[in-house]
């Protein structure tokens, strides 16, 4: 699903009403409608709820009257604060505040006062919905504005954010002095690039979009090369199973991975790739390490190499690796090698003569800090997934905080100059492409900022890419499904005490949940 800015999203709006002839009203009785719908899914009945409304005076607020008179006829108990009178309002936001009127009466809108005001008022409801500001602020919020965001924030109630949280930049996600912290935010048509970015991700919650009849073909004809990931989009490419399947048609994944202290890297990468579905696992190992990697896996199976004195693998196992490599369907490495110095030489001789669809994680990535360019020499173009240092050491003259500042045009910009898919890790993992296209992974948590979950993703990688999919695919796919994952293991054990190997676990149950869905 493309991601557009605001600007694009306010093309769609008026083609919509001007050339298709759909009503301004329409489009917000629909985005009414499924922000009420988002509601019921949440908090089931809402008959007898009491819901807090704060409108602004554009289309934004529109929506929240809609909202509102949706909610009344629902015997919700509704309170709407109204920032602007009615002869301030946009054309269709008043058509909505004469219906509102109409359905429950004057006395259900309250012209915003004071803070001290709102925040009584928002202190005794159940529920609270910000239509304040929509996608065209480009100002820093203050004045009356500024205090109903503070009183929002204030309360500390479940809050829904209509479209966009009030204060959030919509295309940088930048916060314009004071922003609503919203549990969720319903958007409508598209979701909007600022949702994704910096501060925006925090402010959000939980997203949700909303289909108010947009045409597809206007849709076709935007121009936006960022899209996020979706539920359809995962299911239509992972590979069928039929009865007459076997191991052997669902891939051979090899691993190189490990040394002393990291053994754990190498079982969680192989555990995932075979939780994910590749049908046989092997993992390369130091030959010291070998007898501790396998009391960790059953499954898998183990390939002893050649190590150094420091139990780590050496460069007298590069022969045997180029040949662990070509029988395999595809590769990771990276997890746990260690930086010593010959295993650094080592795996920058693998990288150059990488010949099938490969991963490169972790040390892979150390191994080429300074030495980008060997990545030009693979004959298939591999995954790389850094975490923002990794980024970082990557990147001629980058630092952690440059990175994270411009997640979206760092990852376009090196997976189009090196030729290679990029997976930058973080809140909302970015996967760009060599043809600068970029996807954006919409699950996930902050439980999963825990040692050994990036191993789990190389390893879901790896799984995918052994049963056929192709990189752009096995990096999306395996990115939101690692998400999926994630959030499913955070419901079962909470944030503060997930660990990678929950992860792990829920692999199948977010198949199971994709299959469903």
């Amino acid at each position: 699903m493309k991601i557009v800015t605001a600007a694009q999203m306010q093309s769609l709006d008026r083609r919509t009403i001007e050339e298709a002839g759909v009503p301004g009203t329409t489009l917000m009785e629909r985005a009414g409608t499924g922000v009420v719908a988002c509601l019921e899914q949440q908090l089931g009945s809402l008959r007898g709820k009491t819901v807090a409304i704060l409108c602004g005076k554009g289309n934004n607020g529109g929506d929240g009257f809609v909202v509102g008179r949706l909610l009344h006829k629902q015997r919700a108990k509704v309170r709407i604060l109204a920032l602007a009178p009615l002869t301030e309002l946009s054309r269709d936001a008043a058509a909505m505040y004469r219906q509102l009127v109409r359905a429950a009466g004057k006395t259900a809108i309250k012209p915003f006062a004071s803070a001290n005001q709102a925040r009584s008022i928002l202190h005794d409801s159940d529920v609270i919905v910000d239509a304040l500001l929509g996608t065209g602020l480009s100002s820093e919020v203050t004045g009356r504005y500024g205090d109903a965001i503070d009183s929002i924030n204030q309360a500390r109630r479940l809050t829904v954010a209509v479209d966009l949280p009030s204060g959030i930049h919509a295309d940088t996600g930048v916060v314009l002095g004071r922003a609503v912290k919203a549990d969720l935010t319903v958007t409508f048509g598209l979701p909007k690039l600022g949702l994704f970015q910096n501060h925006g991700i925090d402010h959000a919650g939980r997203v949700e979009i909303v289909d108010i009849g947009i045409p597809p073909a206007y849709v076709d004809a935007i121009d936006s090369r960022i899209s996020v990931i979706t539920a359809p989009f995962v299911r239509s490419v992972l590979p069928s199973r039929r009865l007459s399947n076997h191991k052997g048609t669902f891939g051979h994944a090899g691993i190189i991975a490990g040394s002393v202290g990291k053994t754990g890297a190498a079982a969680m990468c192989a555990k995932a790739a075979l939780r994910v579905g590749a049908g046989l696992v092997t993992v390369a190992i130091p030959t010291s390490m070998n007898a501790v990697l396998e009391a960790k896996l059953l499954e898998a199976m183990t390939m002893p190499m050649p190590d150094t004195k420091a139990h780590t693998f050496a460069r007298a196992a590069c022969d045997r690796l180029k040949a662990f490599i070509t029988a395999r369907t595809a590769v990771a490495i990276g997890p746990g090698l260690s930086t010593h110095p010959e295993t650094v030489e080592l795996t920058q001789a693998l990288i150059k003569q990488l010949d099938r669809p490969a991963v490169l994680d972790a040390d892979a990535l150390n191994a080429l800090a300074g030495r980008a360019t060997l990545l030009t020499e693979c004959t298939i173009p591999p995954i790389l997934t850094p975490h923002p240092g990794e980024m970082a050491r990557l990147e001629t003259d980058a630092t952690v905080q440059s990175v994270n500042a411009d997640r979206i045009g760092t990852a376009t910009r090196f997976a189009r100059e090196r030729g290679v898919y990029l997976v930058l890790k973080g809140a909302r993992t970015v996967i760009a492409r060599p043809d600068g296209l970029v996807a954006i992974c919409p699950t996930g948590n902050p439980g999963m900022a825990t040692a050994g979950t990036g191993d789990v993703l190389t390893g879901m990688m790896a799984g995918l890419l052994a049963q056929g999919l192709t990189s752009w695919d096995a990096a999306c796919a395996a990115t939101y499904l690692h998400g999926l994952a994630g959030d499913l293991a955070a419901e079962v054990n909470g944030q503060a005490g997930m660990i990678a190997g929950d992860v792990i676990e829920q692999i199948p149950h977010a198949l199971n949940t994709l299959g469903s869905t």
